[in-house]
């Protein structure tokens, strides 16, 4: 009885051990996990930024404005348009 004592103690100090060593692990994964979806928050609005500003420099009328003043294009005369058929054309 008395060599059973400190067997089972020495297995509740392990065992003890042990689930403070889990915890703490439990502890650490949850806030890596937090860190992690705190991030992927930061990607969101990020992506949804660059997503407004792509379809910003793409507007046509933002198109047109930079052909007409920096490329000194315009539309041309509609007696200035050919409008050619090639065989494989069927309209």
């Amino acid at each position: 009885m008395y060599r059973l004592n400190p067997i089972l103690a020495a297995i509740l100090v392990v065992c003890s051990l042990a689930v403070v060593t889990a915890r703490h692990q439990a502890r650490e994964l949850f806030m890596a996990l937090q860190t992690e979806q705190n991030k992927s928050r930061h990607l969101d609005i990020e992506w949804g930024r660059l997503q407004l500003e792509q379809s910003t420099w793409a507007m046509p009328s933002r198109i047109e404005q930079i052909a007409r003043g920096q490329l000194r294009m315009s539309v041309p005369d509609a007696k200035q348009i050919q409008v050619l058929k090639t065989p494989d054309n069927k309209s």
